[in-house]
Order: C-alpha cells, then sequence, then structure tokens
C-alpha cells in the first residue's frame, strides 16, 4: 500500500493556523470533511479526539499521525498538514509537532489501517524527508515531496 493510494494532493494543508492540540484536530477535521462528500467533520474530530485521549498520536521527532476509525467511511483516507512553528501535541518526546498526518479507516479495515499506519510511519522516520517536508513552500510541492519519497519503496 502506498501513501498516494490514500492522500491526494488537494488534502495537503501547507500551513495549519491552529495552534493547540483541539484547534488543530479540528482544522484537520474541517479539512477532510470539506474535501470528502463522505466525511462528517464533527464525527471525524470526535473520533481523532477520542483517540487521542487513550494516548497521544505524536510519536515524537515532530511527527504525529492521528487517526481512527469511522462508521460510513467506505475506504482509507488521509491528509497531511504541517505546522511551520509546531504544536504542542502531547509528544512522546516532550517537543514540538510541526507534520501531521490523519488517516481515517472504515471500521472493519484492521489490515489495511495497519498497513497504512506502518506505511506513514517509515518514511517519516527519515530525517531528510521529514525536512523535505519542512522546506516545501506550496501544496504541490509538499504533496510531490510525498510522491517522490513514496514512490522509492
Amino acid at each position: 500500500m502506498k501513501i498516494t493510494d490514500f492522500l491526494a494532493p488537494g488534502m495537503v494543508i501547507p500551513e495549519l493556523r491552529g495552534r493547540d492540540k483541539h484547534a488543530v484536530l479540528r482544522e484537520m477535521a474541517e479539512w477532510m470533511a470539506t474535501h470528502m462528500e463522505s466525511m462528517n467533520a464533527d464525527r471525524l474530530f470526535r473520533v481523532l479526539l477520542d483517540r487521542e485521549k487513550i494516548s497521544s498520536t505524536a510519536i515524537g521527532e515532530g511527527v504525529a499521525i492521528p487517526h481512527g476509525k469511522m462508521a460510513g467511511v467506505e475506504r482509507i483516507a488521509g491528509a497531511f498538514a504541517r505546522s511551520p512553528g509546531g504544536v504542542d501535541f502531547d509528544s512522546l518526546d516532550g517537543g514540538l509537532t510541526y507534520l501531521f498526518f490523519v488517516l481515517v479507516a472504515p471500521e472493519n479495515s484492521a489490515a489495511d489501517h495497519l498497513k497504512a499506519l506502518a506505511r506513514i510511519s517509515r518514511l517519516l522516520k527519515d530525517t531528510a524527508f521529514r525536512a523535505r517536508l519542512m522546506g516545501g513552500k506550496t501544496q504541490e510541492q509538499i504533496f510531490t515531496a510525498i510522491r517522490e519519497e513514496d514512490d522509492k519503496f
């Protein structure tokens, strides 16, 4: 499974406005709902927030992968967002979070959900790739960086 299987160019947010965890989750949920007919922003926000209550999805090194399963979603969907100034997202390493990859999956898609999470984690472990994501100026540049890295594997 490739990231470009569930991430489209229009699902990249080059600069988040939110400055705290709730605002960032709300903004990403609203972005996804605006760009995807089947997505409901309020339901998605609650799914993401409920997952954060279990444990933070900020895995360290400036990266968070908010994710969850939601009824009514027919296939895995993703969005990528960046906060140039960083957000306190309760990261496991105590640092700020700059790069966010939201993943929403159908309720019955455990295997694909895990494959997608693993794929995202693998790519975002690379320091040079994270730097490219931070350096992209536009939605197109950021998506191109993701696609090029995705194509390497």
